[in-house]
């Protein structure tokens, strides 16, 4: 690519990097990301990822709107989270500049595509001055780098209009950050060749453009040097990189195979939850079945049918759609019929942040239905545990036959981390049994089907499929009189009925919390969801500064975990960071009477582990005042 002879730089060992990319959303960043997020996983790192999307389809280019950014940490060591700021950050244009300075660590490396950096998108980008020439970038590294003409130049052999040369400089970038990081080319060229397969001119073409970054990185005479990430001592097995959607539609296409039963999934396209849809629609050589609905009303509904059909129903959406399917979810609760929903929370009210994460669907899922309604509610920590929320919000709607709700969100959807590829041996069987058989007599001695005679142990109701033999029974929304499940007005069986179907809710087996940290400590953190990570992370770095920190996190919210208020009782302060304002502080004062202090921040950016930290420090600060001041 060039006849400027290679210079031997010093290659230097470094424990961590966090790399922002950042440009237009047509760019091409999130698939530069997601590929050096692979690279980076094949050869063992730990990771973790933060991929930002702009909320429209397409901004006007150049503008801040459409700045669409992907962070990836790597480490040699243990993390849960992708880093507070980034340590590089690649700016594409002056708009991914503007919009993502901020983020940069003091000091950071910045490399700029200085080629976008022109009168026109300057003022589009709302700078009334060049950056790269007026101070603002003094207090970073910057690596000015003419990445657009660069690949222009290495694609037009192979006969690449100008024009069309653009869509390859983020190859270019990728090349270049490949260099620096020492991540090897084979994977890179492997999969421009799988993913564009049949379009020879575009494969050559980022080829090329891949290797002229990488190129440019050994021959250019900007760097004082390349790096390199040793790999984690992870856990020994094998390994696949996912993100949270993924996760959580394996786990429902497994959940189908350790119940026997056939998967179907009723849903309609809401960001942050189609993804869902499309990697189920994969799976039909599992028994996976997919229905895009016309709206989230029929989608709730066909998964209600699926399951009085006998199958393991889920729909997914994200908050407008569970709001809407409140109504059907309501009709499940007195069916009594085994169904999930997957809401991948985001930022609202109504359309709000579509493409921002938030974990204010908390109070709707739990009340957010007419009338007594109680079902499960379940959330997992990290993408990774996607997996395995699935297959427990089967177990639980199968067993006790009833709708469960996950409460996912759109931080751990499009986030990912190695995932540990589990011992299908050991996950749990969560088959269950179908009515086939008569179950009671009438006043004649006759065998009659009972639809709602209940298991003593789980209160669940028999589950009968269509058509078996004698075991025709009537369903509807109107309420069951207790064991016929024939129509009643009847007032003291409608108190029977609410009575039955909350205790079996409060019945379900749940485990008791575990305390991580320091037990004894005067203080603990409680959590829910994906601020497992940051909260996780700041209670390592507080007790390695001598700290005690306790931190209890809640996978299952509804019903909470028995013990629960009794650990909670054992300190001092409890602190609960949460991405609303204030809801599961509400929950847990109501229900225990323990003072819960609020950390909240509903701004659609994931917590720190800094934000994190300082609320705790603060805490403790107040807690060791008042004990020097007591008598």
């Amino acid at each position: 690519m060039t006849d400027t002879a290679s210079r031997e730089l010093p290659l230097q060992e470094i424990d961590e990097v966090i790399i922002r990319f950042a440009g237009d959303s047509g760019d091409g960043m999130q698939l530069t990301g997601d590929q050096f997020t692979s690279i980076s996983a094949a050869l063992g790192n730990d990771l973790s990822t933060l991929p930002e999307f702009p909320a429209e389809i397409r901004a006007p280019q150049g503008t801040l709107a459409g700045v669409s950014a992907f962070q990836v940490r790597i480490s040699d060591f243990d993390i849960t989270t992708p880093g507070d700021a980034p340590t590089v950050l690649v700016a594409m244009n002056p708009a991914a500049l503007k919009a993502q300075l901020h983020n940069l660590a003091q000091g950071g490396a910045l490399i700029l595509n200085t080629d976008a950096f022109n009168d026109r998108n300057l003022e589009k980008a709302g700078y009334s001055s060049n950056p790269l020439d007026d101070g603002t970038l003094d207090d970073y590294r910057s690596y000015p780098v003419p990445m657009s003409q660069i690949t222009r130049d290495a694609v037009a052999e192979h006969g690449v209009k100008p024009r069309d040369a653009e869509r390859s400089k983020n190859f270019f970038a990728l090349g270049l950050i490949s260099w620096m990081y020492t991540r090897p080319v084979e994977p890179t060229l492997e999969f421009i060749n799988t993913k564009f397969r049949g379009r020879e001119q575009v494969i050559n073409a980022n080829t090329a453009a891949f290797k002229a970054g990488y190129n440019f990185g050994e021959t250019a005479e900007i760097f004082e040097a390349h790096y390199e990430v040793k790999p984690a001592p992870l856990a020994p097995g094998e390994y696949t990189n996912v993100n949270g959607n993924t996760a959580l539609a394996w786990g429902c296409v497994v959940a189908g195979q350790l119940a026997r039963l056939p998967v179907f999934l009723g849903s309609y396209p809401i960001t942050p939850a189609s993804d869902i849809l499309h990697e189920m629609s994969l799976k039909k050589n599992f028994g996976v079945r997919t229905f895009q609905a016309e709206d989230e009303i029929a989608a709730a509904a066909s998964a209600v049918g699926a399951a009085f059909g006998g199958a393991l129903a889920f729909t997914s959406t994200s908050g407008p759609g569970l709001a809407l399917k409140g109504e059907t979810l309501s009709l499940a609760v007195s069916l009594e019929l085994p169904m999930v929903v997957l809401d991948i929370q985001r930022g609202g009210p109504s359309t709000g942040l579509p493409t921002k994460p938030e974990q204010a669907d908390l109070m709707m899922a739990m009340y957010g239905r007419h009338s007594e309604s109680p079902l499960p509610v379940v959330a997992p920590r990290s993408p990774a545990d996607c997996f395995d929320i699935a297959i427990e919000a089967s177990r639980i709607a199968l067993k006790y036959r009833t709708p469960v709700i996950v409460l996912s969100d759109g931080y751990l959807a499009n986030s990912s981390e190695p995932w540990l590829l589990p011992d299908v041996d050991q996950l749990p069987d969560i088959g269950v049994d179908f009515a086939t058989e008569f179950n009671g007599t009438n006043e004649d001695g006759d065998g009659i089907f009972l639809p709602y005679l209940r298991d003593p142990d789980t209160l669940a109701r028999p589950w009968a499929i269509p058509g078996t033999p004698g075991l025709m029974h009537r369903v509807g929304g109107i309420e069951k009189e207790d064991r016929t499940g024939n129509i009643s007005y009847d007032p003291e069986n409608h108190q029977l009925m609410v009575d039955l179907r909350q205790a079996k809710i409060d019945g379900v087996d749940v485990p008791d919390v575990e305390v991580a940290g320091d037990v004894d400590a005067d203080l603990v953190v409680l959590g829910w969801g994906s601020t497992w990570g940051a909260i996780d992370a700041a209670a390592g770095r507080l007790r390695d500064e001598g700290q005690r920190v306790a931190h209890v996190h809640l996978r299952h919210l509804h019903p909470l975990p028995g013990n629960l208020g009794d650990v909670l009782r054992r300190y001092r302060a409890v602190v609960c960071p949460e991405m609303n304002k204030g809801q599961l502080c509400d929950l847990v004062r109501a229900k225990y009477l323990i003072d819960v202090e609020h950390v909240g921040k509903i701004d659609g950016v994931p917590f720190t582990t800094g934000e994190v930290t300082s609320a705790i420090r603060k805490r403790l600060e107040e807690l060791a005042g008042i004990t020097a001041t007591s008598p």
